[in-house]
């Protein structure tokens, strides 16, 4: 046993690993390019939506916009009927 462990100890010391070169990962890696900046919106935009954010009707929850009657609000929350007579189910 002691040959065939000493036979591979010899081996694995005078094996040499194959210098890499530059050129190993092509293939292997996408070139790397970076992402195109956005956009710049334009500033004329910006004034005009600003504009038309601000004369925007203000919307209230639970109010009726005007000439609108309100809807009547549904209870979600309705008690259920006990039943106490009826057995358990268990």
């Amino acid at each position: 046993m002691a040959n065939y462990e000493d036979m591979y100890l010899k081996e694995i010391r005078s094996y040499k690993a194959p210098p890499l070169k530059a050129s190993d990962s092509e293939g292997h890696v996408q070139k790397f390019s970076a992402p195109k900046p956005p956009q710049s919106p334009d500033e004329v935009d910006l004034a005009r939506d600003l504009k038309d954010y601000e004369n925007q009707q203000v919307e209230l929850e639970g109010q009726a916009a005007t000439g609108e009657m309100g809807a009547q609000e549904e209870n979600w929350f309705e008690d259920e009927p006990d039943d106490e007579d009826a057995p358990a189910a268990h």
